[in-house]
C-alpha cells in the first residue's frame, strides 16, 4: 500500500472517525482576537486543529485561502503543525498540467509544502497527472464528481460508450492510474446516487467526500 493511504487507515483506527477537516480560512470572517496576533490565520487554524484533532482522520487546507492573501508562510507553519501531531495532510491545490509546469506543480505541493497528498484535475488526461502520481509516497486524490450543483454540466455528460465522464474517470483511476497504489476520488457527498456508483466501479479505493457540514 501506499504510505499516505497507510497513515490515513491508521489514524482512522487510532480516533474511530473518517472525518476530514478542511481548513478555507477567509480573513474577512476571522475573529478580531486573532487578526491581532502577529500570524492570524495561523493562530485561527491551530485553534480550529486543537479542537478537532481528536476527531480528524486527516486535515485539508485549502491553498488558495492562504495564497490569494500572501500567506503561504501561515500555511506552511499549518501543515508543519499538523503534522508534528501526527496527522496527515491533504493539500487542496486542485494541481494537473502538462511539461513543466506539472513538474513545478508536483514540487510546490511536495517538496515545498510536505504535503502527504494533494488534490489534483483529471480532466487534462494522464500526462498532466504523471508528476504527481510518480511520487509514491504521496497521495493524489482526483476530481471525479465534485459537490457542487454545477459539477453535472461537464461530469454528468454521456460517452460515446454509454458512460457518464465521471464514471469514466473512475474507471481510469482505478484500473490505468493507479499503478503506485496512490491514487483516490473526490466525490461529492452531496450526490449519493453518482457516489454509489463510483464505489461500484472502484471497490475500495478511498474517497474524499466533500459536501458534509458547512464550509
Amino acid at each position: 500500500m501506499n504510505a499516505f493511504f497507510d497513515r490515513i487507515r491508521q489514524r482512522q483506527g487510532e480516533v474511530n472517525s473518517l472525518l476530514c477537516v478542511g481548513l478555507d480560512p477567509d480573513p474577512d470572517r476571522i475573529p478580531g482576537e486573532f487578526l491581532r496576533q502577529r500570524k492570524p490565520i495561523f493562530a485561527f487554524n491551530k485553534m480550529i486543529i486543537d479542537a478537532t484533532a481528536d476527531y480528524a482522520c486527516c486535515y485539508k487546507p485549502q491553498f488558495a485561502h492562504f495564497a490569494a492573501v500572501g500567506a503561504e508562510a501561515e500555511l506552511q507553519l499549518t501543515i508543519d503543525y499538523i503534522q508534528s501531531l501526527g496527522i496527515p495532510v491533504i493539500l487542496d491545490a486542485k494541481r494537473g498540467d502538462v511539461g513543466s509546469t506539472g513538474d513545478f506543480y508536483a514540487r510546490e505541493a511536495f517538496d515545498r509544502y510536505h504535503a502527504d497528498a494533494v488534490t489534483a484535475n483529471p480532466y487534462m488526461g494522464s500526462d498532466s497527472l504523471k508528476p504527481l502520481l510518480e511520487r509514491e509516497d504521496r497521495g493524489v486524490l482526483l476530481l471525479c464528481r465534485t459537490s457542487n450543483p454545477g459539477g453535472a454540466d461537464l461530469q454528468n455528460l454521456v460517452l460515446a460508450t454509454g458512460e457518464q465522464l465521471f464514471e469514466r474517470v473512475a474507471d481510469l483511476a482505478a484500473n490505468q492510474w493507479n499503478k503506485n497504489s496512490n491514487v483516490g476520488l473526490v466525490v461529492g457527498a452531496t450526490q449519493p446516487e453518482e457516489l454509489a456508483r463510483v464505489r461500484q466501479i472502484t471497490g475500495d479505493m478511498t474517497l474524499l467526500l466533500p459536501g458534509i457540514g458547512a464550509q
